[in-house]
């Protein structure tokens, strides 16, 4: 693609991996930036100052200050970090907390969560207009709420502005605060309007970027259509439908130099498509992790979430017990809704040796139960691409998924019965109930006693391309189609 060369791209974003994360989002704009370079297209990423990202840059140096960056003042650092072209805000009295980057100790948003992403908003517009004499983008791309707000600095700022991407990796976090917040978020009266910023009487960050950018963009086909209904258009699906022709469905990559089960240092026995009967060792380490009866004909189902609504699991916890009645176990790695916590930690006190829990995230042990269990559940009510099932394709952990979203478009499950049943990659139910859960936990069952069956299963998923190699080229050749549209 060589007219993509010299395009550059500031991405926007409120985590990265491997310096900030605590979800998919971070591992998407981590993986994004080093697939584009095999395309010609340099991306720097912005993202927030937070003790760890500030302390892993090097080669730093500032390019641009601000006496008053929405309450103290501020730098912007450029530097290099985990290979990425970074520019930091180094801006203490928003970003120098440690832990979670959106909410406390106690998982209650930080009160100036407004102010915060602001900052990240204010200062990408000053970048993409060109204040940073060492940088200036064609084109802005802003991941989620927190970056929306730059698009709405970039309209109402009267000078050209580059092209612009806007990314919704979940339209249901919105980022939605006060009206009486306009002037300290330094917008004009008119932005707050219906073709504006305004979102039923609230400022909406999302909704600045989706009103505002030049393509809007979401992680899977399946989504982009999904999204732009009622039922999962959180009330945006009117916009949504109004700007349907930039709408673009991107799924989802991985890295796949990260998560490379021959490669994988964080698991205790590596293995591929030839080695596959290695797994038993990740399998038995599993299960003493999670203080499960040690047995490799146990059917293991693992589940690494956010503990949430979206994510099915109260449906899940409703069909343990058939679950358990084909005889399989069951792991969950997870954090989020206390009350969702405490059920599934009262589930493990009930059925102990065939249920495991830990409540919390830790990155090591997401590689163990992708190496080691046998199937990876995601039961989510909507999910816009899901990585968990990309990585167990990728692992030999056959995925059992609700088919929605980008899970309808990565997972392939034929029925049994039709010639394609051999090219399986796994299981899907719908739609998402308990009765339709239980029914895919049984068929899970019945392909996993038929063991040639479940191989083949396994090996079409390890031989899927998961890659970001097809998605950095769209994205690539979008970038190149809006350059040429506005020029």
């Amino acid at each position: 693609m060589s007219d993509v060369k010299g395009v550059s791209v500031l991405s926007v974003v409120s985590e990265i991996f491997p310096l900030i994360k605590t979800g998919g989002l971070g591992d998407v704009t981590g993986a994004l930036p080093l697939a584009l370079r095999e395309h010609g297209v340099r991306m720097v990423t912005l993202v927030p100052g937070y003790p760890a990202v500030v302390a892993a840059l090097e080669n730093v140096h500032a390019v641009l200050a601000d006496d008053d960056l929405f309450g103290g003042p501020a730098r912007l650092l450029a530097g290099y970090a985990a290979g990425h072209d970074l520019l930091v805000i180094d801006a203490p009295h928003l970003f120098d907390r440690d832990g979670n980057p959106y909410v406390d100790a106690d998982g209650i948003d930080w009160p100036d969560n407004a102010l915060r992403f602001a900052a990240l908003g204010w200062v990408a517009a000053r970048i993409g207009l060109g204040e940073v004499a060492q940088f200036r983008p064609d084109i802005v791309h802003c991941h989620d709420w927190q970056a929306g707000l730059t698009l709405g600095y970039l309209a109402y700022d009267g000078r050209p502005v580059p092209g612009s991407v806007v990314t919704i990796h979940n339209l249901a976090y919105q980022g939605l605060f006060p009206a009486e917040m306009l002037s300290a978020l330094r917008l004009p009266p008119a932005a707050f309007q219906v073709d504006g910023i305004e979102y039923y009487g609230k400022i909406g960050y999302l909704k600045a970027g989706l009103q505002f950018a030049d393509r809007i963009t979401t992680v899977s086909p399946t989504y982009a259509a999904e999204m732009q209904t009622p039922a999962n258009g959180f009330g945006l699906d009117g916009l949504l439908r109004g700007r349907s022709d930039v709408i673009t469905g991107i799924t989802n990559g991985i890295d796949v130099n990260v998560w490379n089960p021959l490669r994988d240092t964080r698991i205790p026995m590596r293995f591929g498509r030839t080695t596959l009967s290695k797994r038993t060792a990740n399998k038995a380490h599993l299960q003493r992790r999670f203080a499960l009866e040690e047995n490799p004909e146990r059917l293991l189902l693992g589940v690494v979430s956010r503990l949430a609504w979206q994510k099915g699991l109260d449906i899940l916890a409703d069909a343990l017990p058939i679950l358990l009645d084909t005889g399989a176990q069951l792991v969950v790695l997870g954090t989020g809704e206390q009350a969702l916590e405490r059920r599934l930690v009262s589930l493990v006190e009930s059925h102990p040796g065939r249920v495991g829990c830990i409540v919390g995230y830790n990155e090591d042990l997401a590689h163990l139960m992708q190496a080691g269990a046998d199937a990876m559940l995601v039961p989510s009510r909507y999910e816009p691409c899901g990585l968990t099932q990309l990585c167990a394709l990728q692992y030999g952990a056959v995925p059992v998924v609700a088919k929605v979203g980008g899970l309808a478009d990565t997972i392939y499950d034929p029925e049994e019965t039709s010639a394609d049943a051999q090219r399986a990659t796994g299981v899907q139910f719908s739609p998402v109930t308990q009765d339709a859960l239980e029914a895919a936990l049984i068929r899970t069952s019945q392909i996993w006693s038929r063991k040639k069956q479940w191989k083949n299963m396994q090996l079409n998923g390890m031989r899927t391309d998961v890659s970001w190699k097809k998605s950095a080229a769209l994205y690539a050749r979008l970038y190149v189609d809006l350059l040429a549209a506005k020029n």
